[in-house]
């Protein structure tokens, strides 16, 4: 990058390269499809893996069992778009290893039939009349299909949803109220697989009661990317540009890296408002255009150093001109040839389920829809492949300049990117378990306690290398009690946490108010947003789920900072960064204990960042927007604070005091004050 100031680097892990997420059984499964393959009896299952771990295989492996060895009639395997399609094409499993192979008729693959959904949906009709046993459609068709047919039509068979994210627990998402009438009549089988378990827009993917009934499968980024044989180091970050992007895209776009370039939407900010010209300009900025290649329709561009680019527009209004395009990037007789593309440009495709092994850069113009789509867009450059040691994603964002109009909008997009750099953090490290610190714990086999083994005297911090999984001693932890909450807490912490980072009003305070109480965000806010998550739970295992969630984000934000040290470094860091971040962590502090954690800004770090990154003019308009909505404590709040107070006192014998040096404790005070009033007032029914 040349103006370095400008990029934030957010994100910068690098692994171990032990090869093992490669490695085949001798039934040709790669660890995450023999894990998958270990619960295929199950009625119910969820399958949370990265992109490129090997979903789509493991899905023919269960749906194979299922069909002969289990009584199911036949596999239905919906899809959010045609393109994905493809990925489940015929595979000669066979040749690996397995029992079978994987086969679906060319007129059950409706991704490849043409006309309207009416005549894919009869199709679909007719597949379930028929004898044979496995089809593949769109999320679309399959919508369509069970208004049309209904629930019952599908009984005894197995639906597999590719992409579940795109699934919601909201009424108004017709897939997910689909999926809930499925499991309330019990009577088929459903598969669903994602690589982002949750949305950008901070719903439910499942309802919580259907959630209860799935067996999860969880493979982690740490443990696909670990077990590469290739790639081992993987940079996020973000630069911040003003003016047009199109003046500084060469800042961060190197023509001899492998690169997908997302260009922004025509209604977005970033935008030019003429996607056409945009395209040309970057292909005019990379050299000179020496016409396209016949058979693919990639453009032929000389760099000025004399290397000829391959540029694929799949921004292309000509639906011919951009079909061909589309239909040599899918070629698979060149799936393993580097050099039969180097850029690809694209608006709206190139995402989910889109496959190029040598991808080296996902550079994205303008904040996209959701956090799902950026872990999606980060996926495209995860693959492994021989001599791609290194792979980044970077999101190129108009800084927030000073007209009103723009401010809003820009301090909107600038809150989404760190969201997502927060996020991305959690997803790529190892997987933590809590335990709560007490004199009867001792070492776990397997765990890695470093110098002098486990201390029974200290918080101790293990480390399994093999499962990619932190264990940490917390002081004070709470544990959760029903079966629900232990799961949440083993699985979803990243979950819970996604929708933490994308909750405005606890982003906003966390980086720029300066009188923040980080226990109103730890505790409150989190608090908060927990109960409306899981309002199943009680409030004990509320609490715990809460626990658990502040403690992995904190101590992952912690670790960085020591980890990475000085942010102006370019030098990778050790594989073992991270771990050992953890562990200085834990040994700095006197006692690592929960109120410690609560009494840390989450998103402290986040802002020594950016004020690295963005201009300082820029960071006042932000901070100026920001404050400028900021309000007196609300009943809502008042009330919450007081609860808190009860709770204190309970513990301490005695209530928080308005005049105390203890910034939280005061806060209490504050709120409980503000209650009584409200409550005199008659604001509370």
């Amino acid at each position: 990058m040349t103006e370095e100031q400008n990029s934030i680097p957010s994100v910068s892990v690098t692994y171990g390269r032990n090869g093992s997420s490669t490695k085949s059984n001798a039934l040709g499964m790669r660890p995450m499809q023999e894990r998958v393959y270990e619960r295929r009896g199950e009625r119910y299952l969820l399958i949370k893996s990265p992109p490129a771990s090997g979903k789509s295989r493991a899905l023919m492996y269960i749906a194979l069992d299922k069909l002969v060895n289990q009584g199911v009639k036949q596999a239905i395997v919906v899809v959010p778009e045609k393109t994905i399609g493809s990925s489940f094409s015929d595979e000669p499993l066979s040749k690996y290893g397995f029992w079978t192979d994987w086969t679906v008729s060319p007129k059950w693959n409706l991704c490849n039939a043409p006309g309207e959904n009416g005549g894919t949906v009869n199709l679909l009709g007719a597949f379930l009349a028929s004898d044979d046993k496995v089809l593949v459609c769109t999320h679309q068709t399959f919508r369509f299909a069970v208004d049309k047919f209904g629930i019952e039509a599908f009984d005894n068979r197995l639906i597999a949803v590719d992409e579940f994210h795109h699934a919601s627990s909201n009424p108004d998402n017709r897939l997910g109220a689909q999926l809930g009438q499925f499991i309330a009549r019990d009577k088929v089988h459903i598969v669903a697989m994602t690589g982002s378990y949750f949305r950008g827009d901070a719903e439910a993917v499942l309802a919580p009661r259907d959630e209860a009934k799935f067996e999860t499968v969880t493979y982690t980024y740490y443990e696909q990317l670990n077990g590469y044989q290739y790639l081992k180091r993987l940079d996020i970050g973000y630069y911040f540009y003003s003016g047009s992007y199109a003046d500084e895209i060469l800042s961060v776009l190197n023509a001899s890296e492998k690169t997908i370039v997302h260009i922004p939407s025509v209604n977005s900010r970033e935008s030019t408002k003429d996607k056409i010209k945009e395209v040309e300009h970057i292909i005019g900025a990379l050299g000179t255009w020496e016409g396209t290649d016949p058979p693919t329709g990639f453009h032929l561009i000389k760099t000025p150093e004399g290397r000829v680019l391959r540029i694929a527009d799949l921004v292309e209004d000509d639906q011919a001109k951009r079909d061909r395009v589309s239909s040599a990037l899918k070629d698979p007789s060149q799936k393993n040839n580097r050099d039969h593309v180097d850029i690809i440009i694209a608006l709206g495709m190139a995402k989910e389920g889109f496959d190029w092994i040598w991808c080296e850069h996902a550079l994205t113009i303008g904040y996209r829809a959701s956090l799902t789509e950026i872990v999606q867009i980060i996926g495209r450059a995860t693959r492994d492949a021989p001599g791609k040691t290194s792979a980044r994603f970077t999101n190129l964002i108009a800084e927030p300049d000073a007209s009103a109009e723009a401010v809003t909008e820009a301090v909107n997009d600038t809150l989404k990117a760190i969201a997502a750099s927060l996020l991305m953090e959690q997803v790529l490290a190892p997987r933590f378990e809590f335990k709560p610190k007490n004199p009867q714990n001792g070492p776990t086999p397997g765990f890695d306690y470093c110098e002098g083994g486990y201390d029974p005297a200290k918080p101790n911090v293990g480390f399994n290398p093999e499962t990619g999984q932190f264990q940490i001693e917390i002081k004070g932890l709470t544990e959760p009690k029903s079966a629900e909450a232990a799961r949440i807490c083993r699985e979803d912490l990243n979950e819970v946490i996604a929708a933490f980072v994308q909750d405005k009003p606890s982003i906003e305070r966390g980086l720029f108010d300066e009188e923040l109480v980080p226990e109103e965000l730890t505790e409150m806010r989190l608090g908060k947003i927990i109960k409306a998550k899981y309002p199943e739970l009680d409030e004990a295992d509320q609490e715990a789920v809460r626990q658990h969630a502040i403690a992995a984000l904190v101590i992952t934000q912690q670790a960085k900072k020591l980890a990475l040290g000085d942010l102006d470094e370019n030098e990778p860091s050790a594989n073992t960064a991270l771990i050992d971040g953890v562990r200085k962590f834990a040994m700095d502090v006197r006692e690592l204990d929960i109120d410690l954690i609560d009494r840390i800004n989450p998103f402290g770090e986040a802002y020594a960042i950016l004020a690295k990154a963005m201009s300082e003019e820029s960071l006042k308009h932000v901070a100026a927007a920001i404050s400028a909505k900021r309000t007196a404590l609300t009943p809502e709040e008042a009330k919450e604070l007081a609860v808190r107070a009860v709770r204190f006192k309970q513990e301490r014998g005695r209530v928080p005091a308005i005049t105390s040096a203890d910034a939280w404790e005061k806060r209490m005070a504050e709120g409980a004050a503000a209650f009584m009033l409200f409550k005199r007032e008659g604001r509370y029914e």
